[in-house]
């Protein structure tokens, strides 16, 4: 009950910025991947990401009314106490009424916002706090390990044994910049494919310097760290490829460790893994083409 009040809280203040004109802080054209002049984030395809999102908005209508409410102040200051308007300034120096309330309230803001907060950073970690009646026994999760190198990621399926990927960049100068093509820097041979609507806990490591594993429109967010075993979860709620890159300044070829995240329905997931044991290429080619982003034209099946 505590995770649906505060996601509520979340979603309801967002959705207040949103009436108030916020929104006019997001991009005109949303998809999963950068687009130019985006400002905003991108659509949130899971249950993190949208409560996220909507954390955010909530934070951001506080941040704005309580500037209204000093530069308010500022005017009514700047307007009724000048020299002009108050010749003989007062020689009041203490209000006790006014030091109370000027120290109680920030912390009960504080407060209000920690409790939802909290309660996020827990769900990150947690399904069950963010997906209404979830059981890990009856709904079992699928298990990605994601291996960061310099400068490549490569990704296994420990329930799917024989299934072992290597993703790294496709440098192609003709899409790098060709408008309605892939997407610039951003584009994998070979993606991490999962199954739509199936929670997946992703296991993240790396070989030799530490890197980030990142995906915007799953508010995913997890370093990889030599000899340790970083993890985090996210359940795609949407069919398509989402974009990522590592976050972590790992050496030159830093901006060239892109992410590809496919999310496919659950049958053609079970044909893909079974494909994938002795044919990668054949595999990916069963997963056919992705739709691409308004105005774009289809992107290849990795």
């Amino acid at each position: 009950m505590k995770n649906v009040i505060n996601r509520h809280f979340s979603n309801g203040l967002s959705s207040i910025a949103a009436a108030s004109g916020l929104a006019l802080f997001s991009a005109a054209a949303r998809a999963a991947e950068p687009q130019p002049w985006e400002t905003y984030f991108q659509p949130p395809v899971t249950p993190i990401a949208e409560w996220v999102q909507g954390f955010n908005g909530g934070v951001l209508l506080i941040a704005v009314l309580i500037s209204l409410f000093v530069l308010a102040l500022l005017v009514i200051v700047i307007v009724r106490f000048n020299a002009k308007a108050n010749p003989v300034p007062t020689k009041t120096s203490h209000n006790t009424l006014i030091e109370v309330l000027w120290t109680v309230v920030p912390v009960l803001i504080l407060v209000g916002i920690a409790i939802p907060s909290f309660a996020l950073l827990f769900a990150a970690n947690d399904p069950a706090r963010a997906i209404p009646g979830y059981d890990p026994a009856k709904d079992k999760p699928l298990f990605v390990k994601a291996i960061g190198h310099q400068w490549s990621w490569s990704y296994e399926y420990p329930d799917n044994p024989g299934v072992a990927i290597d993703s790294n960049i496709v440098r192609d100068p003709d899409h790098d910049y060709a408008p309605g093509g892939t997407p610039r820097l951003l584009q994998a041979d070979n993606a991490l494919v999962v199954p739509v609507g199936v929670v997946v806990r992703v296991h993240v490591t790396a070989t030799d310097v530490i890197h980030s594993f990142t995906v915007p429109a799953f508010s995913m967010k997890v370093d990889a760290v030599p000899g340790r075993l970083n993890e985090t979860w996210f359940r795609a709620d949407k069919e398509g490829i989402y974009y990522g890159q590592c976050a972590q300044l790992c050496g030159q070829d830093h901006a060239f460790m892109p992410i590809n995240v496919r999310v496919v329905s659950k049958d053609k997931f079970s044909q893909w893994v079974a494909a994938a044991k002795t044919n990668l290429e054949g595999a990916y080619k069963i997963l056919g083409e992705v739709d691409a982003p308004a105005g774009g034209t289809k992107l290849a099946s990795k």
